[in-house]
């Protein structure tokens, strides 16, 4: 196999530019693999890069630059990964992790999928700034079970500024200390408990 030293040293006037003497690459038309390759801006150095023969097929482990500590893995097509197949139903078959950072998963024309017996969202935040668990939908967001179960141990609250509605074909319960109800007339005459402030309040729902 051919073996080749980096010298386009053409990009070492610009003192930003990364350059590279002792560059060293083996391969051929399949592929190839390279130690201490300066990628094609000129801004970051790879430890090791392995390519196929499209080059948008890719392994690099970085170790200056921009991206100094990254590994990056890119692939024109997919990118499978199976394991656990010797591994019992209780095991950790797949473990990812980052000490610090965050963790995006993101499909920009696609969907994301989420698929196992149960799933389990928890978050451990020990401080009012975080333990946070937030959706956000531009459309919909539908909820379909045979049981569906929520406790607030300080609040719950549906609130809309169109229309809501409670459906039981059975029974259906409502506990309180205290309940209060008002239509939107109190707007024009308050009761004696107060009804016009909490209908001002809860109408400012936008």
């Amino acid at each position: 196999m051919p073996r080749q030293k980096n010298t386009d040293n053409s990009r070492a006037s610009n003192s930003t530019a990364k350059c590279n003497f002792n560059a060293i690459q083996y391969g051929n038309d399949h592929g190839r693999i390279a130690f201490g390759k300066v990628h094609k801006k000129a801004d970051v150095t790879s430890s090791v890069m392995l390519e196929a023969k499209d080059g948008r097929h890719k392994f690099s482990m970085d170790h200056d630059g921009q991206r100094k500590g990254w590994t990056t893995l890119t692939s024109p097509g997919s990118i499978q990964m199976k394991c656990g197949h010797d591994l019992e139903e209780e095991e950790d078959g797949f473990f990812l992790e980052s000490i610090n950072g965050d963790i995006d998963i993101i499909a920009t024309n696609g969907k994301i999928r989420l698929q196992a017996n149960d799933i389990e969202l928890v978050t451990v935040g020990g401080d009012t700034d975080a333990g946070h668990i937030k959706m956000t939908a531009s459309e919909s967001i539908t909820m379909d079970a045979k049981k569906i179960t929520c406790t607030g141990k300080n609040l719950v609250r549906l609130a809309t500024p169109n229309t809501l509605d409670l459906v039981a074909n059975g029974q259906m319960k409502f506990i309180s200390g205290v309940c209060r109800a008002a239509t939107n007339g109190s707007a024009q005459k308050d009761s004696k408990y107060n009804h016009k402030f909490f209908n001002d309040k809860e109408f400012s729902i936008t």
